[in-house]
């Protein structure tokens, strides 16, 4: 699970050993510095200043790290991360510059997932050392946060119910002097319908909740987050397939989104009033599970017919999203697992965004750019809104045909927001299904860096 260790430290003239950093069209002129032992040693290496190369060089006595990169003097947050995963235990310090983004990758790669499995062969720390000790808390706390979506979505369903969510929430709470509230179980079915009829199948212990944290000063704009909590999707009565169900642990992607955003605002101290917004479920089979064709109620006072209980988490949301538009939040924004209509478009690595605003997908398009988490824009086209009518109903939760999934879902949770309120919607995957430099498979975290930084950039620190 996630390192005590701070893995980036202040740089006070510690003994540490270097790092020199190269591309393949400044490799030829900085080997003519070296020795031609140590040109050998790297030739031997087969390194040529690609991206993601390691080399060690041996020095008198002692040795120097050399890594290929795609641009010496511009670092992304991942162009350090295959040299944290593959360098000795030790501290490091850039031969030349800061390392500045790059801390991030930095910690990413050495966070393992290791609550059922440890690893045999796992060395002790690779630190690294900065001159900018001013930036290198904000760098820890937030790859602390990312890898605690890793963590969340990573952990199997029985150990990550609700009820481990609300743990989750409680601790948070604690750590910053929130206000938290929760609503569990049958209490739920008179203001939370929808929460309430898609978990009620669950066991006693996987008992379906609303958790509600708040924090900040009231007289700050009031920001909402909101994060779907799915713990486990079977897909209901409409059963999921075998393969389909396999990866539904990481249905509470969403929720692990929404937690770790509001910890990081908190540990910012950005200056609004927060209001976090979880509901959880898990979408199980029993005799008494929601059915397609039910009529259900939902806070909003709409009412909607059940086409398919495999689309759960966008009911789930609608309620949760109504609770959070009664304070008329100046921002709200959302995370969830929604679709794999989004995956077949934008693949793993992209989340989708959707906005009411112009200006509010700009601004997390911009943030996202900036810390290599960028999301990519979907429509949200009233043509298909139609598509959402029921014979029966106010609404139906899914649409007939196969087309524009993920905006017609981001089209049905419009209709629960509230008028007027600028609102972002993630549709991100939570899943990394093929490793890549301080980005392990399994668990990962897709728009949480963009929306932090966009409330960052609008918010400020108090």
């Amino acid at each position: 699970m996630s390192k005590k260790t701070d893995l980036i430290q202040p740089d006070r003239g510690q003994d540490a050993t270097k790092i020199h950093l190269v591309n393949k069209e400044r490799f030829g002129d900085f080997s003519k510095g070296l020795s031609s032992g140590q040109r050998a040693s790297l030739s031997a290496q087969k390194f040529d200043g690609s991206g993601y190369q390691v080399g060690i060089v041996p020095d008198g006595d002692g040795w120097f790290a050399v890594g290929g990169v795609a641009n010496p003097d511009d670092f992304s947050s991942w162009c350090l991360a295959k040299l944290a995963e593959q360098l000795p235990e030790g501290i490091y310090r850039l031969a030349s510059g800061d390392p500045g983004p790059a801390m991030h990758g930095w910690q990413t790669a050495q966070h393992v997932f290791d609550r059922y499995k440890k690893d045999e062969n796992a060395t002790g720390p690779r630190i690294l050392l900065s001159k900018q000790a001013k930036h290198i808390e904000a760098a820890i706390a937030e790859a602390r946060a990312v890898n605690l979506v890793c963590d969340l979505v990573n952990t199997p369903a029985e150990d990550m119910g609700p009820a481990a969510l609300e743990a989750e929430a409680e601790r948070i709470a604690k750590a910053f002097n929130a206000d938290l509230q929760v609503t569990r179980g049958d209490a739920l079915e008179q203001g939370y319908p929808m929460i309430h009829a898609v978990g009620r199948a669950a066991a006693r212990h996987h008992a379906p909740r609303l958790i509600q944290l708040e924090w900040g000063d009231p007289k700050h704009p009031r920001v909402a987050i909101v994060g779907k909590g799915v713990t486990f999707d079977s897909g209901g009565l409409d059963v999921k397939s075998a393969a389909g169900m396999r990866l539904m642990k990481k249905d509470m992607g969403g929720a692990a989104h929404a937690l770790a955003l509001a910890e990081l605002i908190m540990k910012a101290g950005l200056k609004l009033r927060l209001h976090l917004l979880v509901p959880t479920v898990e979408n199980a089979i029993s005799s008494n599970a929601f059915r397609p064709g039910d009529v259900l109620n939902t806070r909003a006072g709409l009412t909607v017919e059940i086409g398919n209980t495999d689309a759960e988490g966008r009911l789930i949301l609608g309620d949760a999203l109504s609770k959070a538009s009664e304070s008329e939040p100046a921002l709200m924004i959302d995370f969830a697992t929604l679709t794999g209509a989004a995956r077949v478009a934008l693949g793993p690595d992209l989340p989708a965004l959707m906005t009411r605003q112009d200006d509010t997908a700009a601004e997390l398009i911009a943030a996202g750019k900036a810390h290599d988490d960028e999301p990519w824009r979907l429509p949200l086209p009233e043509a298909y809104a139609e598509w959402l009518n029921s014979d029966i109903a106010d609404l139906n939760n899914s649409h007939g045909n196969a087309y524009a999934g993920a905006s017609v879902a981001g089209l049905f949770l419009d209709k629960f927001v509230g008028e007027g309120i600028e609102w972002a919607h993630f549709d991100t995957f939570a899943w990394r299904p093929f490793p890549k430099p301080g980005r392990a498979k399994g668990g990962a975290a897709y728009g949480l860096r963009a929306a932090f930084h966009m409330l960052k950039n609008r918010y400020g620190s108090a």
